[in-house]
């Protein structure tokens, strides 16, 4: 009896120790040990497993490491220049060096169409074909056959002859030249598509906007990621692309902390359409068109500790963008307005429920303009304890509340050096 007592007390004790230390299962995606070690493959101009200075070494990393489950891409110290994008893969980790490491777009070229191409299409017919090679990524724009709605699709140039060019994909969309239509060497320098678990750390990513033309931040940016889920971005410097620095579309749990996003024709960081859970920490975002874009329906997202200076406009909030967090922050110099919340169709489309507290909003607007500007029929905003402070000569209004705003609570806010307090001052009870 002693000794089943023994045997069934070691039993139990070996089923607590296993219930501890989870196994690793086939199929199982959400438990699996705390592995020591994952596998690591590096890339860089010399003594690495992939030799060389362009996107494909990399693009050949990332997809050799997800093909077995997951691990580390490193990028050695090195200057890259990318004729196409490099394409991310779930369960990667791209790390470069540091400030050492630095992926640069190449210069765009642009042409038309010299034949019609149709949705089913997987070719394209070029005027003038000179700075087009095999492996391009390029971007193709129309006016969708002359009726004037545009579209934009993204492929990769994958055989020629002469001026004929296969893609990797089909059309899908018409390009016919009767809709103006463009093709441009144009692509995210880092993109990601239907992904989970991945991030990106340590290095730099240069757009060269001097020598490329626009691209929509919908579309393309330092970094273009499109619903993807559980997304790490840290130590990253987005710069100078002629577009967005980081845009994710209808992404979720994305974390964007200790980048530089600056010099962008765009937007500085773009949480895009739906993204839910959004934290933006940490950040430098400089010289944008808008420095932290809210887009449609961003919703439970926290942008704190940010430095938010030089752009047009510091944060733009609007269209159901609800329950968002903006806490902590510096907004500095911004040229138009420090923060917005934008009057978008009506009331039924505002950007309503969020809180700006304790941030540090310091001379922005226009000679004329505000600070915080709540437009259209937004509705329950609380401004609390945020220092807004304005040194410069003007009759700049520190807070303009809109006709139709209503349920906007000003609590504690210190406010100093402008013409006006608030314009639209709400009258005794909640607005």
């Amino acid at each position: 009896m002693i000794i089943r007592a023994s045997l069934l007390i070691l039993s139990i004790a070996t089923l607590a120790f296993a219930a501890d230390e989870p196994r690793a299962t086939l199929g199982d995606s959400v438990v699996e040990p705390e592995w020591a070690q994952r596998l690591t493959i590096t890339v860089g101009p010399a003594n690495a497993d992939l030799v060389g200075t362009s996107e494909k070494p990399i693009q050949a990393a990332v997809d050799y490491v997800a093909r077995l489950g997951g691990g580390t891409v490193k990028i050695l110290p090195g200057t890259y220049r990318l004729r196409n994008a490099v394409y991310l893969q779930s369960k990667v980790r791209l790390l470069g060096s540091g400030a050492e490491t630095v992926l640069i777009k190449e210069p765009s070229v642009t042409t038309t169409l010299a034949a019609d191409s149709d949705w089913f299409d997987q070719e394209i017919t070029l005027t003038d074909a000179t700075g087009f090679e095999i492996g391009d990524g390029i971007c193709l724009r129309t006016k969708n056959g002359g009726a004037g709605n545009a579209e934009t699709v993204k492929r990769t140039l994958v055989a020629r002859t002469g001026n004929r060019f296969k893609l990797d994909l089909g059309l899908r969309k018409n390009f016919w030249r009767l809709g103006e239509t463009k093709v441009s060497t144009l692509f995210p320098i880092l993109s990601g598509e239907n992904l989970t678990d991945l991030a990106i750390e340590n290095l730099v990513l240069d757009g060269d906007r001097a020598h490329n033309e626009n691209l929509d931040g919908n579309y393309a940016g330092c970094i273009f990621l499109q619903e993807c889920n559980r997304v790490t971005i840290r130590g990253v410097t987005a710069r100078n692309y002629n577009g967005d620095g980081i845009s994710w579309q209808i992404c979720h749990d994305v974390l964007v902390e200790n980048c530089v996003s600056e010099g962008h024709a765009g937007l500085g960081l773009h949480p895009g359409s739906g993204s839910q859970r959004t934290v933006i920490r940490g950040n430098r975002i400089v010289g944008n068109s808008i420095g932290i874009f809210f887009c449609w329906g961003v919703r439970d997202g926290l942008a704190e500790k940010n430095h938010v200076e030089g752009n047009d406009t510091g944060i733009s909030i609007g269209h159901h963008d609800t329950d968002n967090i903006v806490r902590g922050n510096e907004v500095i110099d911004s040229k138009k307005t420090g923060v917005l919340f934008r009057p978008e169709r009506g009331k039924d489309f505002t950007g309503n429920r969020n809180r700006i507290e304790n941030n540090r909003l310091v001379d922005n607007g226009a000679d004329t303009g505000f600070a915080v500007d709540i437009q259209g029929g937004t509705e329950s905003i609380v401004l609390s304890g945020n220092d807004i402070i304005e040194t410069r000569q003007g009759t700049r209004t520190a807070i303009r509340l809109g006709p139709d705003t209503r349920n906007i609570k000003l609590d504690n806010n210190r406010i100093e050096g402008f013409a006006k307090t608030v314009e639209g001052e709400p009258p005794a009870g909640p607005r």
